[in-house]
């Protein structure tokens, strides 16, 4: 018995038709975010800067989780046996892992940078 395994190439093509697709969205809801964004600042909204900071890191690591989980998939089209699906998984887990804990880290951070910011008094 063989592990071998193929995806029939029009699936394959399909797949991968979805894959540009919903990665020419995603980059254009990120560039709409972008410019939503933006705009507020521009409006003379009284957006603290911590806050700021906040969003924009946060649509920041939306946007490299969406694109690692695009990539991943994309990859998996490509596995040519369950051993390489297998080590596509585990490399995926582990590299999101280290990337969370590393957002996770950096975003907390932020917000006491930005909380002692708040708490100090007004001149």
């Amino acid at each position: 018995m063989s592990d071998k395994f193929e995806i029939p190439k029009e699936m394959r093509s399909m797949a991968e038709a979805s894959f540009d697709q919903a990665r020419q969205a995603f980059e254009k809801f990120m560039a709409s975010a972008q410019s939503t964004a933006s705009t507020i600042e521009d409006r003379g909204a009284t957006v603290r800067s911590g806050a700021k900071e906040v969003s924009t890191k946060a649509i920041t690591y939306a946007e490299k989780n969406v694109a690692a989980s695009l990539d991943y998939a994309q990859k998996l089209l490509h596995a040519k046996d369950l051993g390489d699906v297998m080590r596509l998984h585990s490399e995926y887990v582990q590299n999101q892992m280290k990337a969370l804990a590393e957002q996770a880290s950096e975003m907390g951070q932020i917000m006491s940078r930005a909380a002692m910011e708040a708490a100090k008094p007004k001149s």
